[in-house]
C-alpha cells in the first residue's frame, strides 16, 4: 500500500457472505457468522492501521428480521458472547463503539450489552467502531423527521443540515468508502442518506475471508479515484476558466 496515498476518514461496510462462506464449508449458517465476527475485530485492527478513523458495519438490518427464527436467535445470542469475549481487547485496542439503529424493539439484555459496550469505550480516540443493529436507511430517515419536528424545527427551517445533524451519524463525517464483500451489488438500504458522494466498491471475497490484501485493494482503489462531490474535473474546471 502507497503510504502517500489518500485514506478515506471514514469507510461503511456490508458484511456479506458470512451464510454462503458456512455453506460452502458443509456448516451451519450460524458458524459463518461467528466467523465473520472473528473477521470483524481483525477488520477494525486492519482498518486503524492504515488511518482510517471511523468504521461503520452493517451488522443486522431491519429486514432480517424476516430470516428463520433459529437463525435470528443465533444472531442475538452471538452479540452477546461477542461482547462478552471481545469487548475488553476491543478497548484496549483504543476502539471507540458506538451502536445505530432501533434500540427500543431489541431484548433487554442486547441493550444493556450495547450500553455497555459504548460506555466501556467512550474515552478511547483511536478509531470510532459504529455497528448499525437493527438499522435500515429509509428508517433513518423517518426516524431524522420525526426528530427534527419534534424539537420545533418548520418545513422553512429543514434543510439537508439541519436534518443531517438528525440522522444516527449526524455528528460523523459522511463515510468517504462504501465496501460491499460478497460479490453482491448494491447497498441494501444502507446508509442512504450518508452515502449520497461516496465511493463504492464491490468485491467477490466473502466476508470471513476478508482481510489485508481485500482492505488493501479497497483503499488502492478509492486513492485512484477521482472525487468531484457533483462538480466538474479540475482539468475541465481549468480549461473553461481559461
Amino acid at each position: 500500500m502507497d503510504r502517500h496515498a489518500p485514506v478515506p476518514r471514514h469507510v461503511a461496510v456490508v458484511m456479506d457472505g458470512n451464510g454462503r462462506w458456512a455453506r460452502q464449508r458443509y456448516m451451519p449458517r450460524f458458524f459463518g457468522h461467528k466467523a465473520g465476527v472473528d473477521a470483524l475485530v481483525r477488520a477494525i485492527d486492519l482498518f486503524a492501521d492504515r488511518g482510517v478513523e471511523y468504521l461503520t458495519v452493517f451488522a443486522f438490518s431491519s429486514e432480517n428480521w424476516k430470516r428463520p427464527a433459529d437463525e435470528v436467535s443465533g444472531l442475538m445470542g452471538l452479540v452477546l458472547v461477542a461482547v462478552s469475549k471481545y469487548l475488553g481487547r476491543i478497548a484496549a485496542k483504543g476502539v471507540r463503539i458506538r451502536i445505530i439503529g432501533d434500540r427500543d424493539t431489541m431484548a433487554e439484555r442486547l441493550q444493556e450489552a450495547w450500553s455497555l459496550a459504548e460506555r466501556s469505550t467512550a474515552h478511547n480516540t483511536r478509531i470510532t467502531l459504529t455497528v448499525a443493529f437493527n438499522y435500515g436507511g429509509r428508517w433513518d430517515v423517518v426516524q431524522a423527521c420525526r426528530r427534527a419536528l419534534a424539537d420545533g424545527i418548520d418545513a422553512e427551517g429543514l434543510d439537508e443540515h439541519a436534518l443531517g445533524r438528525y440522522t444516527m451519524l449526524g455528528d460523523l463525517p459522511d463515510p468517504d468508502l462504501f465496501i460491499r464483500t460478497g460479490g453482491e451489488m448494491r447497498i441494501s438500504n444502507f446508509l442512504l442518506w450518508q452515502v449520497a458522494y461516496a465511493e463504492l466498491y464491490f468485491t467477490e471475497t466473502l466476508w470471513p475471508d476478508f482481510g489485508a490484501p481485500d482492505i488493501d485493494a479497497a483503499l488502492a482503489a478509492y486513492a485512484g479515484r477521482d472525487r468531484r462531490f457533483g462538480g466538474i474535473p479540475p482539468m475541465l474546471a481549468a480549461t473553461s476558466s481559461g
